[in-house]
């Protein structure tokens, strides 16, 4: 929103870059004293429009008293904010109040419960995404747009105006195929062992990830143990091209890019909302230039999705809007009662995930055969593959080392960071969480052991998180360690054994209390 300097009415003020940053929020500061800020309407968290030489942006105003961040005679922009303005330090620059986004007013109709059409959805993603919008209007709209105030028509409204306002690759090949679970599951790395299996057959699998919104790692924490994942669109490209996959986080290549502010208000409000979570999915997938998608629905009473029949529901929805942006879906429904893998967090993730490559004896089983259940329904996706017989395939390519070596090359062209799975790194701090009694393992909670692992720190420690010793079914002593957890700082491990102490996640008790796992459909 660029509008003539000639209607300038504020007084100059000085650029200055404020090392803070607003997460996908445009934020200005003004000195108290500034005689801007006691002109009519600059009150802290107003609108305003910053502009100079043609640049322009609207940003959130804050107010300050200490000169040592803004003087009287500055104007500071936060991080995005400078960035978005793309004006040096020192410049010259001019305030006045800020036009409305046209967008808003559709927003309140929505908040008042209508329904919108396409136009209207594009006009308010393409305000999102040009970061228009404050946190608290961001924050309005994700929950009027929550759960069942969307029907399935606009769920396809908003998917396509996220994939309208930013980027959308073209691989020029008739099959390009990716895998996406719906989350929920700790511990699910399935996706760093399916798209060197499929690359390794020859399959192309652009995977652009996500990082982590309400779990101790995304794909992309994980990945970014093993090697860079912020690459430029045409970084991206050539190791697609050459070497037919790449294991990246979303964020850099400008896909969907209004999906990236949402999250940065559902990550900490801790919203996960079904219709939010089909827009961002398929949106990305679709902006990545993807074909053919195999979509992960775990199943258990501490998933995201606790019944077959709301499974059901769920896998319609994903196929409606799939079929209308022309993205080929296979949905498949897998066992969700407990978290896969051993390793909770993303230095313990990447662990298991090079394990399993490497055919190591100590690599998580479960986390093995889900990843090859998977590999092989995405390869037969090839036409020259006959139904059923995926599962071998992808087996042969684990077990002959092509897998690794795929893998290998993957990381290599993205750039390897230093990494030993015998010697991994892991936080300083270690506890032993015990079981009280003798029996066997009949719930492990997801969620709560989710929740012991970013108490811990992760993902934002690395080297933070938890270490299962038992799963599902096995037998258990009173004493023996049922998992240990690993934390860097020492508050940390004080809040971790606090939160334990309340709840450990697991449950022991007889084996006919064991529930019964879910069929994969």
């Amino acid at each position: 929103m660029v509008n003539s300097e000639s209607t300038v009415v504020s007084e100059c003020l000085k650029l200055k870059r404020i090392s803070i940053d607003t997460n996908y929020e445009n934020v200005v500061y003004l000195h108290r004293e500034c005689s801007i800020y006691r002109a009519e309407g600059f009150q802290a968290l107003a609108k305003i429009e910053v502009f100079t030489n043609g640049h322009s942006i609207q940003a959130t105003l804050n107010v300050v008293e200490d000169q040592a961040i803004v003087a009287i005679d500055q104007i500071g922009l936060s991080i995005d904010a400078f960035s978005s303005l793309g004006m040096p330090e020192g410049t010259s620059t001019y305030v006045r109040h800020a036009e409305r986004p046209e967008s808003i007013g559709v927003l309140f109709k929505k908040i008042n419960g209508e329904r919108l059409n396409k136009v209207e959805y594009n006009q308010i993603v393409s305000d999102i995404s040009k970061l228009y919008y404050s946190k608290i209007e961001l924050t309005a709209f994700l929950i009027a747009t929550n759960q069942d105030e969307m029907d399935r028509e606009e769920i396809y409204f908003l998917t396509d105006a996220m994939v309208s306002c930013g980027q959308r690759l073209n691989w020029f090949e008739h099959t390009v195929v990716d895998k996406h679970c719906i989350g929920g599951i700790p511990g699910n790395r399935t996706s760093m062992l399916i798209v060197p299996i499929v690359a390794a057959h020859g399959m192309l699998c652009p995977k652009t990830s996500s990082r982590a919104i309400t779990s101790p790692a995304g794909t992309a924490d994980t990945m970014e143990v093993l090697a860079k994942v912020e690459l430029d669109d045409a970084a991206l490209s050539e190791i697609v091209r050459k070497h037919r996959a790449c294991l990246t986080w979303g964020g850099t290549a400008n896909l969907s890019p209004a999906d990236d502010v949402m999250i940065s208000v559902e990550r900490p409000l801790s919203l996960d909302s079904t219709t939010q979570m089909i827009a961002s999915i398929l949106s990305k997938k679709v902006a990545a230039g993807s074909t053919h998608l195999l979509l992960d629905i775990p199943i258990g009473p501490s998933a995201k999705v606790k019944s077959v029949p709301e499974a059901q529901r769920l896998r319609k929805l994903f196929e409606y809007v799939s079929s209308r942006m022309n993205l080929h879906l296979e949905v498949i429904i897998t066992d969700g009662r407990q978290p896969i893998g051993k390793g909770i967090g993303p230095i313990l993730e990447a662990r298991d995930v090079m394990r399993v490559l490497e055919n190591d004896p100590r690599a998580p089983d479960d986390l093995r055969h889900k990843a090859l259940r998977l590999a092989g329904r995405m390869i037969e996706f090839d036409p020259d593959v006959k139904g059923g017989d995926g599962f071998s395939i992808a087996r042969d390519i684990l077990e002959s080392g092509r897998a690794l070596e795929k893998m290998n090359a993957i990381i290599d062209a993205q750039g390897r960071k230093a990494f030993d799975h015998n010697n991994p790194g892991l936080a300083k701090y270690v506890h032993e969480v015990k079981a009280d009694k003798s029996g066997v393992i009949t719930s492990i909670d997801n969620l709560q052991i989710a929740r012991i692992a970013r108490i811990a720190g992760a993902p934002k420690v690395p080297g933070a998180g938890v270490d299962l010793a038992f799963k599902l079914g096995d037998k258990v002593k009173v004493g023996d360690t049922l998992y240990r957890f690993y934390a860097e700082h020492h508050s940390d491990m004080i809040f971790t054994m606090q939160e334990c102490q309340k709840a450990s996640g697991y449950t022991v008790g007889e084996s006919s209390e064991l529930l019964h796992a879910f069929v994969e459909y």
